[in-house]
């Protein structure tokens, strides 16, 4: 393992948050919080896909931390459907900036419900210059606030998702593709599942492709 990646404990609104954290050599790096998939569905920070997300963001020179929502892992705590893991996420995105005040860009990042999380915590941000939702459930949970969305961001999915059937991602498309002044990709992995189980590497070169080019206009 990176000896970089640094095992954290984050001051949340539950006590304490478990979290991985890699800090850039780079001054004014840009900075990353990566969001985990639903907790009463096993999952955890350490997420193949997060895990995966993670990876990218600190292979571009980013300050990222992923963290495990209350009652996950180390984490303390218990589940509350929604609210105070976006409490959580937002003290884990204040601990990140406290860390990195310098930043030269704010991204959030999510895989499935933790895309929801990345999306709700967005709208309350307005640092928050970029955004990739992997996965997003808009057949389970309503993303009509984000209207209008504040900022550019990346929607990656599969073609193959077997928990979302394809309108609601082309109606969510639809949507966001309509507000001026930013942009929103929707990438479809053509082989991919929900979970990206063997498409993992199509994944990481669709997230390398995006970070690379965003960034690139800082």
């Amino acid at each position: 393992m990176d000896n970089k990646i640094l095992e954290i404990f984050i001051p949340g609104p539950a006590g304490r948050l478990e979290a991985k954290y890699y800090k850039s050599k780079k001054n004014t790096s840009p900075i990353a919080l990566v969001l985990q998939p639903h907790p009463q569905y096993g999952g955890t920070m350490n997420n193949k896909v997060v895990v995966d997300t993670f990876d990218v963001f600190k292979n571009n020179d980013f300050s990222v931390c992923r963290v495990n929502f209350r009652g996950v892992g180390k984490s303390d705590g218990e589940f509350d459907n929604g609210q105070g893991e976006l409490a959580d996420a937002a003290a884990a995105l204040d601990w990140l900036e406290r860390e990195n005040f310098d930043n030269s860009q704010c991204w959030v990042s999510g895989f499935s419900f933790g895309s929801l999380i990345a999306m709700q915590l967005l709208m309350r941000r307005p640092e928050i210059n970029r955004f990739i939702a992997i996965s997003p459930q808009p057949n389970v949970y309503d993303f009509s606030f984000l209207s209008p969305c504040p900022t550019s961001g990346l929607v990656i999915y599969g073609k193959k998702d077997e928990l979302v059937p394809v309108e609601y991602i082309t109606e969510l498309d639809k949507r966001l593709s309509s507000q001026k002044g930013i942009k929103v990709e929707f990438n479809s992995v053509s082989e991919a599942n929900h979970f990206f189980s063997k498409t993992s590497d199509a994944l990481i070169k669709d997230l390398e492709k995006y970070i690379k080019k965003e960034t690139a206009l800082y």
